[in-house]
């Protein structure tokens, strides 16, 4: 038996597995707090999490979301396999990590409620469109007449392992995979990469309950920082198998060396440095199972050596009382994050405004790829938001950017995931269910 509470029942997971719900239903849902102090609910303990899949549909080949106000959109490619990650490179190519979830270990766990609950997640993923198999490699676009529409579509890099983040240090380019740290020679203009990949430094891997992992490089060039998230729910296994997992690493780019960087953080994502003050932000996939209306994602700084809470509170001294024994003194040094997006919204993609090719509005803030629930009644998340920043900090409520992703009946045409700026300073935007890349820029 876990050392941990859970509040799955059987009777309750085999219902799941049809898709039905046995959690909440009676009552009007909570509006999440939203912003740098939320006004959160206490705790609302279900047999299953609420369950409202957006199943995906994807696109026409004409439609696409919806812009601000001022914006235009347009492809910049469509008929993609699960792009997931973006980067933009010195001349203006754009690199997309083209991949989906590892297939599991062979063996492991076969304990019934574990296999169980298993297929429950798998028929979500399914429905979600997530159950597809990884296209494991990365391809360049390229835009050569500056109209918003990539004429160039290669395949840059293939027979990777579910790869995600990408950075470029110098003439090297490291990759983000699902169990390492790898790096590729590159020059400026090239198409493809004839050379296999070279080890940096294994991740941690496994169950991968969380299996994204993302890379940004320092300014210097002289660092890569690396997101791993937790292997479960909330320990729910035993923290062994957690070992250096919720976390953010840093790595040494020339010798592979790494050190833990900051942990209790559920499921890190994007990454990006703050431009006024060069602090190093990300945005963190919070909990689940306790209501539609709990653990808000969040956008923080990322402090060195900094704890964020995980699993035993959330939002600094919160404690989530399913985890048992409990820990006070980790509670008690638990970083309350700096804004919180809302609940379930599964806040992916990260990166800061650019006055380059935004309108006043949108110079100073950071954009956020909000992938969507699949656990929340009403939805949440399903759009790209912008926070307004000021001095360094986030003020404001957030902005929608692009969205249109659901229908009216509820069916995900798209689910946003990177989001990156290009070289002209438009944004744009990774769409792992529509199979496309979207740019969005001012409509002038």
């Amino acid at each position: 038996m876990s050392r941990f509470a859970t509040p799955f029942s059987l009777a309750c997971l085999l219902l799941a597995l049809g898709l039905a719900g046995c959690g909440e239903t009676a009552k009007l849902p909570f509006e999440a707090g939203v912003g740098p102090s939320p006004q959160l609910p206490p705790p609302d303990k279900t047999l299953i999490p609420t369950m409202n899949i957006a199943e995906a549909t994807g696109w026409t080949d004409v439609a696409a979301p919806i812009p601000a106000a001022g914006f235009k959109v347009t492809a910049l490619a469509r008929q993609l396999d699960h792009p997931r990650w973006l980067l933009v490179l010195p001349n203006g190519d754009v690199l997309v990590a083209e991949s989906n979830k590892p297939p599991p270990p062979e063996g492991g766990d076969q304990s019934l409620m574990k296999r169980i609950r298993g297929s429950v997640m798998g028929a979500v993923m399914k429905r979600a469109g997530a159950r597809v198999p990884s296209a494991n490699r990365i391809t360049l676009l390229r835009d050569a007449d500056g109209d918003g529409v990539a004429e160039t579509r290669q395949v840059f890099l293939s027979n990777l392992t579910s790869p995600f983040g990408m950075a470029l240090v110098g003439n090297e380019l490291f990759i983000a995979n699902a169990d390492a740290l790898v790096k590729v020679p590159y020059r400026n203009g090239q198409t493809t990469v004839p050379a296999a990949p070279v080890k940096v430094t294994d991740l941690p891997a496994g169950l991968n309950h969380h299996w994204t992992k993302n890379v940004v490089a320092s300014r210097d060039g002289r660092k890569l920082y690396v997101t791993v998230g937790s292997n479960s729910n909330i320990g729910e296994n035993g923290m062994d198998i957690e070992e250096g997992r919720a976390a953010i690493w840093e790595v040494d780019t020339r010798t592979g060396a790494k050190r833990l960087y900051a942990s209790g953080l559920r499921n890190p994502n994007g990454m990006a440095w703050e431009p006024e003050t060069g602090a190093l932000w990300t945005v963190v996939n919070e909990r689940d199972e306790i209501g539609s209306d709990l653990v808000p994602d969040y956008l923080t700084s990322v402090k060195d050596g900094g704890f964020y809470g995980w699993p035993w509170s959330y939002y600094g001294a919160k404690v989530d009382e399913r985890v048992q024994p409990q820990r006070p003194e980790m509670v008690a040094k638990a970083v309350a994050p700096d804004y919180a997006l809302g609940a379930h919204v599964a806040a992916l993609g990260l990166t800061f405004s650019d006055k380059r090719g935004m309108p006043p509005g949108f110079a100073s803030g950071a954009f956020i790829g909000e992938h969507g629930s699949w656990n929340r009644r009403p939805h949440s998340g399903y759009k790209v938001v912008f926070v307004p920043f000021a001095g360094g900090r986030p003020v404001g409520q957030p902005v929608d950017v692009l969205t249109g992703f659901l229908s009216k009946d509820g069916k995900a045409h798209g689910r946003p995931v990177g989001v990156t700026l290009d070289r002209s300073g438009a944004l744009l935007v990774a769409d792992d269910v529509g199979n496309a890349v979207w740019r969005v820029s001012p409509a002038r």
